[in-house]
């Protein structure tokens, strides 16, 4: 899921849960924590023997929260990449552009290579310009296209 801080955008991925016991990962960095949640949304995090009090204020959507800590405030949002991607995806569908864009931050796992993508015009590849295992931000180039002037390409 996609996780805002303030200005900062972080991929997280919870990886497995048992108890308190928690595993995420964090723009591809794996954390271990031990998380307690309190009745009244105050959580005690202990990580790498360090314990962190934090006041967790839920937005009525359960989307967005306020998070009181070390007397300071942070604004979190959490979006549904899912749906940011289709409505990136519909909105793309609309009119071909010169490159393709990651549709949100994450890992290139593979490049496949087949004869057609969909696209709204025809084109051909240009430039790849990622490789397998590079980290992508929300919005990054990944090819670039050549538009075809007519539609015959094969």
């Amino acid at each position: 899921m996609e996780i805002h801080i303030g200005n900062r955008v972080a991929d997280v991925t919870l990886v497995s849960k048992e108890g308190n016991k928690v595993r995420l990962s964090i723009d591809g960095k794996p954390y271990d924590v031990d998380i307690v949640m309190t009745e009244n949304g105050s959580c005690s995090v202990l990580h790498d023997g360090n314990s962190f009090n934090a006041e967790i204020i839920s937005g009525e959507d359960h989307r967005s929260y306020d998070v009181n800590m070390f007397y300071r405030s942070y604004h979190v949002d959490i979006v549904d990449t899912q749906k940011k991607y289709l409505r990136m995806r519909k909105s793309a569908e609309e009119k071909q552009d010169d490159k393709i864009v990651a549709p949100m931050p994450g890992k290139v796992v593979k490049i496949p290579v087949r004869k057609n993508y969909k696209v709204s015009s025809a084109c051909v590849v240009k430039d790849i310009l990622v490789s397998e295992g590079d980290s992508v931000d929300n919005n990054q180039v990944l090819m670039t296209l050549d538009l075809l002037k007519d539609d015959s390409y094969e």
